[in-house]
């Protein structure tokens, strides 16, 4: 019978455990998230407003509460804010998105929106999250207004100050 070094068998426990360790830290493949339709879904925020986003392939129609984008979203800054994404990715006048937003003003729910297209094109191709990810697309934006409080006019602004 030979006679094993308890530090031996404690470092080869060890190199097992770390063996594992790597297994288990390695990424996994992201893989494409579509219905039976073909659609790419996700969900979009900013501030209040709330953005459901569909997108499939097409000729590049976007919709928004059943009305063409540039009718609903005047302003040319939030029709280029939508189109954010798709400039990033290369995928312009590809795909048609089908979107319903609630709450907020017109530039929450154009960010919903933008969050939304970007979360749906990395679920409906993979291969677009890194160039989504370094553009900060795919994060949101978690800046709200802030409360008002009690014994002030505003959430930080106090009253006016009287001497007498």
């Amino acid at each position: 019978m030979i006679a094993i070094p308890k530090q031996a068998t404690v470092k080869a426990k060890a190199a097992t455990v770390k063996a594992e360790v790597v297994e288990a830290d390695a990424p996994k493949e992201r893989v494409a998230k579509r219905d039976a339709q073909g659609r790419a879904y996700a969900t979009g925020r900013r501030k209040d407003a709330v953005a459901r986003v569909w997108i499939k392939p097409g000729k590049g129609t976007i919709t928004v509460n059943s009305r063409e984008f540039k009718k609903y979203f005047g302003r040319i800054a939030f029709q280029l804010v939508i189109n954010q994404p798709f400039a990033a990715t290369n995928t312009e006048r590809q795909f048609d998105v089908v979107a319903t937003v609630v709450g907020g003003g017109l530039s929450g729910q154009a960010g919903a929106i933008r969050h939304g297209i970007s979360r749906a094109l990395d679920n409906y191709d993979p291969t677009h999250h890194t160039i989504l990810r370094q553009g900060g697309y795919l994060t949101r934006d978690s800046r709200v207004v802030e409360r008002k409080k009690y014994g002030r006019k505003k959430a930080r602004r106090r009253f006016q100050f009287s001497k007498r």
